[in-house]
């Protein structure tokens, strides 16, 4: 069997690496909680970079069902040496966590490895919900069972908006190659279609389709804001902190968000999250 003291440092280790603010998040979350955190951000960052590493869609969608082999109880044979796998397994029997959400957030994935584009918006909080919502429910479980159920609602506008500000710092790597995540209705909305946006001649209205996608996510972020958040699960919504800066520089630069990068800076994103840690708010 795996060593799961090293497994809980790989998994940091990969975080640091590919995950920098959840890596943080781990850092400020309670020792005896950090590990299992680490383990499901490792996870999900595993199963988000698969596209990243396949050229063809089919070679993904093989990597997913590994994934899922896993958590029905069909392990192959190096599963077990696997350190996220390890770890995982560890926090899903340490904290008696739902596997179907985490097959649900495989099957959600599924999307990332095509272009499709979500045929409306509550397409898109379809699998914002089966991803970076059920993420954050998952790691309050890990933090507090007892509060949460009553951070549930939180949870899902929170990640609603957390996966829409993702959208927009990916949006270049995204038009890269070639995927749209703004809904079509919102497309539609401004004028566009997919190939419109993706060739990126009509600033105005991709602005303006841009501007109608920001104004979603903070509708989704307030919800969340007027939510009663306990404070015993506030570190599972610490990246949630970097939302609202993002949102709104996303709106500034307009149609540029198909081109240039608008990631906070690493010393600012240091700052928001510890001052979420200390408020215990986002």
């Amino acid at each position: 069997m795996a060593d799961l003291s090293a497994d809980k440092n790989v998994c940091l280790t990969m975080l640091r690496d590919m995950d920098r603010d959840r890596y943080l998040a781990c850092l400020l979350a309670p020792e005896s909680k950090r590990g299992d955190l680490a383990a499901l951000y490792a996870f999900n960052a595993e199963i988000a970079r698969i596209r990243d590493a396949v050229r063809e869609p089919l070679p993904g969608e093989v990597r997913m069902q590994w994934w899922r082999d896993l958590l029905e109880g069909n392990p192959h044979g190096d599963s077990v040496w696997h350190p996220v796998a390890a770890a995982l397994l560890k926090a899903l029997a340490t904290h008696n966590l739902p596997r179907q959400t985490l097959l649900n957030m495989i099957e959600a994935r599924i999307f990332d490895l095509y272009d499709d584009v979500f045929e409306n918006r509550n397409a898109l909080e379809g699998y914002a919900g089966e991803t970076a919502s059920a993420l954050i429910q998952l790691s309050s479980i890990v933090l507090s069972p007892e509060d949460a159920a009553r951070s549930a609602e939180a949870a899902g506008h929170a990640g609603v908006a957390q996966a829409m500000a993702g959208m927009l710092l990916l949006m270049p790597l995204h038009r890269r190659r070639g995927q749209v995540y703004v809904p079509q209705d919102i497309l539609s909305a401004a004028g566009l279609d997919r190939e419109a946006f993706l060739e990126g001649a009509d600033k105005d209205r991709i602005g303006a389709a841009i501007d109608i996608f920001c104004a979603h996510a903070l509708d989704h972020l307030e919800k969340a804001r007027r939510s009663v958040l306990p404070s015993a699960v506030a570190h599972a919504f610490l990246p949630v902190g970097q939302v609202e800066p993002v949102l709104k520089a996303a709106k500034r630069l307009g149609a540029g968000n198909l081109h240039h990068g608008i990631q906070l800076s690493l010393l600012r994103r240091h700052w928001l999250l510890a001052k979420a840690a200390y408020l215990k708010r986002f």
